[in-house]
């Protein structure tokens, strides 16, 4: 039994803690009664509470087209319909009615699978990709030609019409006993035959090449030559898929300029445009670096005099009223670099060249780096003359 002092003690801890309990009910009711009270019709912040919420509903509700957002997960719309119209199917709607990429079986009974991540999640529909179309090789162009079989020709020249090599390289081959006509060594320089005598190189029969004409809207950085012992890139390389004949350019433009430039196995005609004596026309466009003055049009156009003799100008101008560095300019000549020497003469950096008119011959219709074969239209008239 316990002494009197410890049972008027445990009574009166028993007592407190009822007491204790009592006023942790109390506090308890108190809290809910604070929680559950109704919310004054004022904020914090002073202004009334239906305001304000309504303020808050617009900022963070915003509207997009007759639907917003909604608060509520399980309401929002996806990311798929959120601007989808009524008058327009989803993407997943489509996908789903066509065939193409429905996920059930097809007609042989077998699933279409489609290739799945290390999620094993799926990628979707695959992207058909057409294939590209390859486009047709050009015809090449047979030209007539009425050439007088009896006709004497060098023998050099025929080798080199038949695309063996040129003419300074045929002589050393005469020369050295290598070439045959008529199962005769001739070693003697400008020998003639006729197109009817038979002629072989290193005992390989050869026969004149058919004619070709090739015009190259040539772009920049290529060099004008048959072969660059720099290893630089060439417009050879441009062409070469053009035909199997060996074609060479006329003429000659800088590596930096650009514009038409005619390649033919034609010696005679290439002889004919690029002769001094013939006068062919040249048209370019130049881009300066600055402003050209008036004066110095004037003065070019009078005449330039250069180190290798005076220059004169058949017509020159400004491509535009608003561009003053754009100059047009059109000559006779076929010297070296005339065109860049001439602006050079009074203090002016070419930027730019292009050459856009070559003995009658344009680039219309021909992009840079492309090329096409003369009309027989185009080469009757470069053989008549017809082109200044």
């Amino acid at each position: 039994m316990k002494p009197n002092n410890e049972e008027k003690h445990d009574r009166k801890s028993g007592d407190e803690s009822k007491d204790n309990s009592s006023s942790s009910n109390k506090n308890d009711n108190k809290e809910r009664k604070i929680i559950l009270r109704k919310p004054s019709d004022r904020s914090d912040s002073g202004q009334p509470r239906q305001q304000q919420s309504s303020q808050d509903n617009r900022r963070r509700r915003p509207r997009v087209g007759e639907r917003g957002y909604s608060s509520d997960q399980r309401d929002r719309p996806s990311s798929r319909n959120r601007f989808q119209t009524s008058d327009r199917p989803s993407s997943s709607d489509r996908y789903q009615s066509s065939d193409r990429y429905s996920s059930s079986p097809d007609r042989r009974g077998q699933q279409s699978s489609y290739p799945q991540n290390k999620r094993g999640e799926g990628y979707g529909p695959r992207k058909v990709i057409k294939p590209l179309i390859k486009k047709a090789p050009f015809k090449q162009i047979k030209y007539k030609e009425n050439a007088d079989p009896n006709a004497p020709i060098r023998l050099n020249k025929y080798l080199a019409n038949a695309g063996v090599c040129s003419r300074r390289e045929a002589d050393n081959y005469i020369q050295a006993g290598a070439v045959k006509v008529n199962d005769e060594v001739v070693s003697e320089l400008g020998t003639k035959i006729t197109r009817a005598d038979s002629v072989t190189f290193h005992d390989k029969p050869i026969s004149l090449e058919s004619k070709v004409y090739v015009l190259l809207n040539k772009p920049k950085g290529f060099v004008t030559t048959t072969d660059d012992p720099e290893n630089r890139k060439t417009v050879m390389d441009l062409v070469k898929s053009a035909c199997s004949e060996r074609i060479y350019p006329v003429g000659r433009l800088d590596r930096g300029t650009t514009g038409v430039l005619l390649l033919t196995n034609d010696g005679d005609l290439a002889s004919k445009l690029t002769h001094p004596r013939y006068e062919k026309r040249k048209i370019y466009q130049v881009w300066v670096d600055k402003p050209v003055t008036t004066e110095h049009m004037q003065a070019i156009a009078d005449g330039v005099e250069l180190e290798d003799g005076e220059i004169l100008v058949d017509a020159i101008s400004y491509v535009t009223e608003e561009d003053l560095t754009q100059i047009g300019i059109e000559i006779h000549s076929g010297k070296n670099r005339i065109v860049r020497r001439l602006f050079e003469k009074f203090d002016y950096r070419v930027l730019k060249l292009d050459r856009v008119y070559f003995a009658g011959l344009t680039k219309k219709n021909l992009s840079r780096g492309r090329w096409r074969y003369l009309t027989e239209k185009e080469v009757n008239m470069l053989r008549m003359g017809a082109f200044d």
